[in-house]
């Protein structure tokens, strides 16, 4: 059994990320400079030089930590024994969404992947996340497979790039789709809750349609 593990970092760490991010994500990595960091943060720039050292450094931080979470929920849920392989799929599913809605500057960024392969070892993160999600998203699959829940022949990258390429399009589409359906009335909150169930529900029904033994 595999041991799930996140990075640790203190409270001012996580406050200056996630304070990176929002101003990454809404400026560009060229466009935010440490100074823009500390001031929207309300901390010393030096501070920002003491824990990370540079602004490379930092966005770096950034997608180790979110990348770190992700490869957690995964391996927890593989790690559950109680839960059979279709289970386990749709739990990742409502976790990769809740974690999307949660954290949308953070995909903000992902989508920018090739305006910042050039900071140092971003590309190299990106790659290796990618990969080891893919192969625990391969051992649930074999394990379906030999329940014989699932077909053979499957194809874990067009899986994946299925539910991340229509989460991140659902998500970042979110106005059009509220005025395309007549939701402008509902509440921020209820409409977040509504994506969320609309788009769980769709992709799962995908999934089933396209792993079921028929």
């Amino acid at each position: 059994m595999q041991e799930a593990k996140t990075i640790d970092y203190n409270e001012k760490q996580v406050q200056i990320i996630e304070t990176a991010e929002r101003l990454f994500a809404a400026k560009g990595f060229e466009g935010t400079s440490v100074r823009d960091i500390a001031q929207e943060a309300g901390i010393n720039i030096a501070m920002i030089s003491y824990y990370f050292g540079s602004k490379e450094k930092l966005i770096e931080a950034i997608f180790a930590y979110r990348i770190s979470y992700t490869r957690l929920t995964i391996l927890n849920v593989i790690n559950d024994e109680a839960m059979s392989p279709t289970e386990k799929l749709e739990r990742i599913i409502d976790s990769y969404i809740d974690k999307m809605m949660k954290n949308q500057c953070f995909y903000r960024l992902m989508a920018q992947e090739r305006s910042i392969l050039e900071v140092q070892n971003i590309s190299e993160l990106i790659y290796d996340s990618k990969a080891r999600n893919m192969e625990m998203v391969k051992k649930i699959l074999q394990e379906g497979q030999k329940k014989g829940e699932f077909r053979k022949n499957i194809d874990v990258a067009l899986l994946m790039a299925t539910m991340i390429g229509t989460s991140n399009h659902f998500t970042s589409s979110q106005a059009f789709y509220r005025r395309y359906n007549n939701l402008k009335d509902m509440s921020d909150e209820d409409f977040q809750k509504y994506l969320k169930k609309k788009l769980g529900t769709y992709l799962k029904t995908l999934f089933k349609s396209l792993l079921t033994v028929q």
